[in-house]
């Protein structure tokens, strides 16, 4: 029971909700207003786990449409393509009890100015238009609710369930709910999420660029992590 409830707690850190920051990254990140300081619980039972950043990575996976505009200004093949952007600029901690699920505060964001596709014009573009992430730099993830969870989890096992909670991007704070694949072996939990998601959904229109590229509207949140009870 005692694992059960550490795998089942211990996913909320997924989002934790997300590679190498650019210099104009670090400028706006340093410029940015701080996200508020998580409080640490004094309760007895409470204990802290925490997102491996190094070992984790949070990404965005979008399908672009590039015609002969996107050849002559990019060199990019004209087709469809799949975009990844991606970022290893996550925090999180999980406060909790282990014998009954209780959670203390916890929090957990991606620093979306250092999302990178291996295209600096898209990843600029990003940043100053459609995430704005110059000004809004965190994306944060506090989790809800978890649905769908199995009953008599043992460790090793791979578990399968759906993490609900409130998503917020730019100044935007909508449901989201994450299916969830994770595994926890002696302390250590691994495992990734996904969650569909539509750019209009965060107050921005996909691009397009007449004779060059469109974007589609519909794009995917993935979180592949580790975390380690502290």
């Amino acid at each position: 029971m005692r694992y059960q409830i550490l795998l089942l707690s211990l996913v909320v850190l997924l989002l934790s909700a997300c590679a190498n920051t650019p210099p104009a990254a670090q400028t706006a990140a340093a410029t940015a207003e701080a996200a508020p300081t998580l409080a640490i619980s004094t309760e007895e039972g409470i204990r802290t786990f925490v997102v491996v950043s190094e070992e984790s990575e949070a990404s965005y996976i979008a399908e672009e449409q590039l015609f002969q505009g996107a050849l002559d200004k990019y060199n990019l093949p004209i087709g469809l393509a799949t975009v990844r952007g991606s970022t290893k600029q996550i925090e999180g901690t999980l406060q909790l009890d282990l014998a009954t699920a209780e959670l203390g505060p916890t929090r957990f964001t991606v620093d979306l100015v250092s999302l990178v596709t291996g295209q600096n014009d898209r990843d600029g573009w990003i940043r100053g238009n459609a995430l704005e992430s110059n000004r809004y730099p965190l994306a944060v993830f506090e989790p809800t609710e978890i649905q769908n969870a199995p009953t008599n989890y043992q460790e090793g096992q791979e578990a399968n369930f759906q993490l609900v909670g409130d998503m917020t991007i730019r100044d935007i704070t909508a449901p989201m709910t994450f299916d969830v694949t994770a595994t926890l072996q002696g302390g250590e939990i691994r495992g990734f999420a996904e969650a569909n998601s539509q750019m209009t959904d965060w107050g921005f229109d996909p691009p397009s660029f007449l004779g060059t590229l469109t974007v589609a509207n519909d794009f995917i949140i993935r979180v592949d992590f580790v975390a380690r009870a502290q």
